[in-house]
Order: structure tokens, then sequence, then C-alpha cells
């Protein structure tokens, strides 16, 4: 990578907070309020030195970014162009994972291994255009497909496909295709609560099933103990639906 291409590529890093961050309003704030910037600045240079073979000072570069910006990226790690980490703090970039071109990473995501093992590649690959939501990790030699959004706090332990959508811990892959707005953490739907309100009604089936095939003194009994019951069940299933 030429001086030239490494200037050209951290003015496009320089810019990424005025595409993607409708909160700036100087260029003046690029200088004090986004870590993610400078740390992925910082990490241009450490790159350039690192596959140069100065490897010790690459390493020294981003120990000194780490405790300025709270992000840890290995030098060695290939992160493409137009990459935004959106608020940033406590990302972690694993030594041999890779991020594409257009890739948004939010606050608190780990791109970790699960390997000891030297000389092989123990992080994930992250295609262009995905988008990764906070807090979530992952892990592993996996690839995360074209245009993907991981939601926040998931755990990413396999290979997701293009153009798709993972929730959950361990994630699962829960649409084929995605909203154009990589903001639209909204519409990620939550399967938790999918699952409980399965859960509630199908339990609330059975005791229907039970209650009358039992004789009438049982029924008042089980009535006594249900209408205990049952304004707090009638409360959680409102707060589900909500």
């Amino acid at each position: 990578m030429s001086h030239v291409s490494l200037w050209k590529i951290a003015k496009e890093d320089f810019g990424q907070p005025l595409r993607n961050d409708p909160a700036i309003n100087s260029k003046i704030e690029l200088f004090f309020n986004y870590p993610g910037v400078w740390a992925l600045v910082n990490y241009r240079l450490a790159n350039y030195l690192y596959l140069k073979n100065l490897r010790v000072i690459a390493r020294m570069i981003m120990g000194i970014t780490q405790m300025i910006t709270n992000l840890d990226i290995h030098p060695a790690a290939t992160i493409g162009r137009r990459v935004f980490f959106d608020h940033a703090f406590g990302v972690v970039v694993g030594e041999t994972a890779i991020i594409g071109d257009d890739v948004l990473i939010y606050q608190g995501v780990t791109l970790g291994g699960v390997s000891l093992a030297r000389g092989v590649k123990r992080h994930p690959t992250i295609l262009s255009g995905a988008v990764i939501g906070a807090g979530a990790k992952v892990l592993g030699n996996i690839t995360i497909g074209h245009n993907c959004r991981i939601g926040s706090n998931s755990v990413v332990v396999r290979n997701v496909p293009d153009d798709s959508t993972a929730v959950g811990i361990p994630a699962r892959v829960i649409t084929k295709g995605r909203d154009q707005n990589p903001m639209a953490h909204n519409k990620i739907p939550d399967i938790n609560k999918e699952l409980f309100a399965y859960m509630f009604k199908r339990l609330k089936i059975l005791e229907d099933s039970i209650a009358q095939c039992t004789g009438s003194d049982s029924n008042k009994n089980i009535a006594k103990k249900d209408s205990e019951l049952e304004k707090i069940y009638e409360s959680y299933l409102k707060t589900m639906e909500d």
C-alpha cells in the first residue's frame, strides 16, 4: 500500500461520521467525539508497518490507541474501506479478522477467536455491507455474508448467508433479506418474546383441558388458585404484546 493510497483511505475514514452519523454538526467534532475514527486511522498506519515486518512498532501504536480510544484492534487484521465504528467503545477485532468494505459496527462488538492455535485463521470474516449490532459477539473462523445484519447482543458461531438477519444466543438466521435502512434495529424480531408467548398460550390450553376433565370439587380448588394468578398472567401477556 503506497503512502498516497494510505492517505486517501484515511481521508475516507474521517469522512464516515459525516455520512453515517446525523448527530455530527462540525468537522471539529471528529477530533474529540469519534474514537472509532481515530482507532481506525491509527490501525491503517500500524497495519502498514506490520506488513513491512515492523511488528513491534505496529503493536505499540495499537496498544497506545487502545488506552486512548478503548478499542482493541490487532494491526494484522484486514479492514476494508469506508468502515465505520459507531460509538465504538469496547470493540475488539482479532488478529486474523477480515472486515470488508462499507461495514457498520456498533459499540461492544467482539470479532473473536475460539482457538489458541498459531498460524491459522481464528477470527471471523465480515463481508461488505454488513451491520453488526451493539454487543454482538462473532466468534471463530466463520463468514458473515454480504449485507447481513447481526442483532444486538447476539452470539454468532456459524456462517450467516448473504442478505440475512441473525439474532439470539446462539444466533439463528431468522429472515432472508433485510431492511435497506441499517439503523432499523426495531424491525429485528424478538425471538425470545415470541417463544415465551407461544409457551404461555400452550400452557393455557393445557390448563383448560385439565379443568374440563376433573370433577366439580377439583374445579373449585383449581379456580381458586387460578384466580390468584390470572391477573398476573394477563398482565404479562399484555406486556408481551406491547
